[in-house]
């Protein structure tokens, strides 16, 4: 084996970020779970009731987007598609298969993580802004109903897209086998950066 064993692909903050999005993310899907449909109310024992779901889920969804607009800021730039990105999801047959030698050389993110991080982007800033609409009793009031149930629908439905992106994600690391070390441990195998993204291995690791 090389010398060179393990590289960082997260710091400790960027890890700390990540972990703080997560667990929001999964506080708000629970709080907003319990407001969604009666059959789900009984999330809302986790809260202390549905008075405190309905207080707590807005202002949990508020720190889980300032806190994603830290990751947004700190890697938008690896997220930019590219025209190798636009091939690579041409071959996706081939991702699926793990002939991964097959396909344009990958950088820090390949286009699945691209397309992914974009995802949520979008479906987070949707989320706070029909969110404020409907936030009682601090904004609610000020826009006329109609702008209010347009929220409430867009709402539900942007929760139901990133709650199924969040899904893919998760599995997604779990499949792909060395993943979790990333964001559990802050690094990853020289071997796993080399078959996985090429291109970002040779860029921290000088072309060695």
């Amino acid at each position: 084996m090389s010398e060179l064993k393990y590289i960082e692909r997260y710091t400790p903050r960027e890890r700390g970020n990540h972990w703080i999005v997560a667990l929001c993310f999964i506080l708000a899907t629970l709080s907003g779970f319990s407001l969604f449909h009666p059959s789900l109310f009984f999330f809302s024992g986790l809260f202390g009731g549905g008075p405190w779901a309905r207080i707590l889920h807005p202002f949990i969804g508020v720190v889980m987007f300032v806190f994603f607009c830290i990751t947004t800021v700190r890697f938008w730039k690896h997220n930019r598609i590219t025209s190798a990105d636009r091939e690579w999801m041409k071959s996706i047959g081939d991702v699926v298969m793990n002939r991964e030698k097959n396909l344009p050389d990958i950088g820090r993110y390949n286009a699945g993580q691209k397309y992914m991080f974009w995802l949520m982007v979008f479906s987070m800033w949707l989320l706070i802004v029909t969110g404020i609409v409907m936030w009682r009793p601090y904004f609610a009031a000020s826009f006329p109903i109609g702008i209010n149930r347009i929220a409430v629908v867009v709402h539900a439905l942007s929760a139901v897209v990133l709650v199924i992106g969040i899904i893919v994600h998760v599995y997604a690391a779990i499949w792909v086998k060395g993943t979790l070390r990333a964001m559990t441990r802050g690094k990853v195998s020289a071997a796993w950066a080399k078959h996985h993204h090429p291109g970002w291995y040779r860029e921290v690791t000088g072309g060695k």
